[in-house]
């Protein structure tokens, strides 16, 4: 969960930094796509854990997972002020 969510930040704020500097839109896409990616996969990590709790297997949380769990939400609204700066450097 840690290094994909890792990943897909990097990613985001190098397309951040692209969008900025007026890059190459189909480079931005890319990196956005990467980005969604490896997100997804962090996600699906985070995922396979809660429904191995929800199943009743006991699940010890440690502070790697709670790392993780930082990154992972961080890296969410990092994705989510990447589109709003995009719509602003649309306009």
């Amino acid at each position: 969960m840690v290094a994909y969510s890792g990943e897909a930040r990097s990613k985001f704020l190098e397309a951040i930094k692209k969008v900025k500097n007026g890059g190459i839109k189909e480079e931005v896409e890319q990196l956005i796509e990467e980005a969604n990616t490896s997100l997804n996969l962090a996600h699906n990590s985070q995922t396979k854990l809660l429904a191995k709790e929800a199943e009743g297997e006991e699940i010890d949380l440690g502070f790697i997972f709670v790392h993780g769990r930082d990154h992972l939400m961080i890296t969410i609204l990092l994705k989510d002020i990447l589109e709003f700066l995009m719509d602003i450097y649309k306009s």
